[in-house]
């Protein structure tokens, strides 16, 4: 059955509340931030926003409809969505639909975490069943021992080398060095990223997102609405959502769009070639050639030839990660699924300012999250296009 393309759904108002290393604010107050400066920035009232999806994994005991109580708001749409790194682009999709069949007028995306002292190890020990049974009791507490399996796979498998991850967080953190909200603000070397210290072989410290504190948000409307509100937009071209893909793999080496690439790139009417810059989910480099792989760049096991073929600076040959991604960014929990699609909003908006790739017309964004031991379950993506003035 052939799907109904988002025609007149677009997306407006990319926002970011500035990423802290350590936080003693609730979620709900990063949550909170980000709404209020999509009031800000789109001229709306907190009543004129009738939908909203939130994603967080920091909440406590709270859902979406708790963080409505708080917000003291009464949406008619509401969408509670657990993802993690998979999150922005699912929000997407659930939003897009219901203002398109007119469940909703207005809906807000927003992903945020708080980052207590214990917070992250709190996330972790509690993170699945998978996690609380089969991995965190036997000493794996966190994704560090998962992506080390991954990694050491991939690279047995197809010749990567820690060089050719090096040379992506290495292209991030250039990148980064012009976004004021990254919280790393110091270049990295080739030559420091191969001699930093292992965290879990052959995964070492900047392979490494580091949690942080941080919300990220944008909102979803009728075309004619943001032309009313004379607020830049963005089209969605397409959109692909995936989970427990590939449950046979013996271990992860691919993901969820390698089943779903053609209908991304069908739907859109653009091949890889269109693509003016990639944002991914970036929790670790392993990860980024995946994607590059399963998003149709590159055939399967040709990533580490891609990487070193191309240079992924905002000026490069294949502008990636423009924001510096989570690797030089900072990881603010659930907010890591959002900050791609943000970073790909304000490229297609020309709000980007220092990062902004020339010319950027149509954009990928790719998430990836949930981790369960040895492969994340949640894949999605979409192809954006910077609106008609």
């Amino acid at each position: 059955m052939k799907r109904i393309p988002y025609t007149d759904v677009v997306l407006v108002c990319p926002v970011t509340v500035a990423y802290e290393r350590f936080s003693e604010k609730s979620a709900h107050q990063w949550l909170g931030t980000a709404l209020k400066q999509l009031l800000q920035q789109s001229g709306l009232s907190k009543q004129d926003v009738d939908g909203v999806c939130v994603s967080s994994f920091t909440l406590g005991s709270d859902t979406a409809v708790g963080v409505m109580q708080h917000f003291q708001m009464s949406p008619r749409f509401l969408e509670h969505i657990p993802m993690g790194g998979a999150s922005g682009i699912v929000a997407l999709r659930r939003a897009a639909r219901a203002v398109q069949c007119g469940d909703a007028n207005v809906v807000a995306c927003l992903a945020g975490d708080t980052n207590h002292r214990n917070s992250f190890k709190n996330t972790v020990s509690g993170f699945s069943r998978f996690s609380q049974d089969a991995v965190y009791p036997y000493g794996a507490a966190g994704p560090n021992g998962s992506f080390a399996l991954l990694t050491d796979y991939y690279m047995q498998h197809y010749g990567a080398t820690r060089a050719d991850f090096g040379k992506l967080c290495v292209a991030q953190r250039d990148n980064a060095l012009r976004n004021p909200h990254a919280l790393m603000k110091k270049p990295l070397t080739l030559e420091q990223y191969l001699e930093a210290r292992p965290i879990a072989e052959p995964i070492h410290l900047f392979d490494c997102v580091m949690p942080c504190a941080g919300a990220e948000g944008y909102l979803v409307m009728r075309r004619e609405q943001a032309q009313t509100l004379q607020l830049p937009y963005v089209e969605i071209l397409s959109t692909i959502e995936r989970h427990n893909a590939f449950v046979d793999d013996p271990v992860q080496y691919r993901g969820g769009w390698a089943m779903d690439i053609d209908e991304l790139y069908d739907m859109a009417h653009v091949r890889p070639e269109h693509i003016d810059f990639l944002e991914t989910y970036d929790d670790y480099p392993v990860i980024n050639v995946m994607q590059f792989e399963d998003l149709g760049f590159c055939k399967k096991g040709e990533g580490p030839q891609f990487v070193r073929d191309h240079s992924f600076t905002i000026e490069g040959s294949f502008p990636f990660n423009t924001s510096g991604g989570q690797l030089s960014v900072g990881q603010a929990g659930a907010a890591g699924g959002y900050l791609g699609l943000v970073q790909a909003l304000r490229q297609l908006t020309l709000s980007a300012a220092d990062t902004q790739v020339p010319n950027a017309t149509i954009g990928m964004v790719s998430g990836f999250g949930m981790i369960n031991y040895d492969r994340g379950i949640c894949t999605a993506a979409t192809i954006l296009k910077r609106g008609q003035a």
